[in-house]
């Protein structure tokens, strides 16, 4: 079935401060499709994860923030686009468990948790886009 972008906002991360303000509009996107609290804060949580992810590794990016329709259901879709390092090894960075920082580990696995979509795309060199999509019911 497709998806239709029934509205959207392009956001650039470049330092810290960006983060606050990307939250309160992926918020605020979740609040105008009637998004339950439980859901808005897996949304949330993600796209916090993904956000200092790319500002870690990346030095920021841009982030496209989506509402989108699919049939009877309504979504927030999260594009994450940085111009990185990428990442060399996809299925390794989403074991639990797994960091190239000094993090935890539970950033991308933690993340594509959260969400009822998760897709990533990285070239070595070039960068890497992370796709998440929150269902309003899911």
């Amino acid at each position: 079935m497709m998806k239709t972008v029934l509205s959207k906002t392009v956001m650039k991360i470049e330092r810290e401060q960006d983060v606050v303000p990307f939250r309160n509009r992926v918020k605020e996107f979740a609040v105008k499709i009637g998004m339950s609290l439980v859901n808005q804060t897996k949304l949330i949580t993600a796209a916090s994860e993904l956000v200092r992810n790319m500002l870690k590794y990346a030095n920021g990016g841009s982030v496209i923030i989506e509402i989108i329709n699919q049939g009877r259901d309504n979504g927030i879709r999260l594009i994450f686009d940085d111009k990185g390092p990428g990442i060399k090894d996809i299925p390794l960075a989403l074991k639990d468990g797994f960091s190239t920082g000094k993090s935890l580990g539970i950033g991308l696995p933690g993340a594509r948790r959260l969400v009822s979509e998760f897709d990533i795309k990285s070239v070595e060199g070039k960068g890497t886009v992370v796709t998440i999509i929150k269902w309003k019911n899911g």
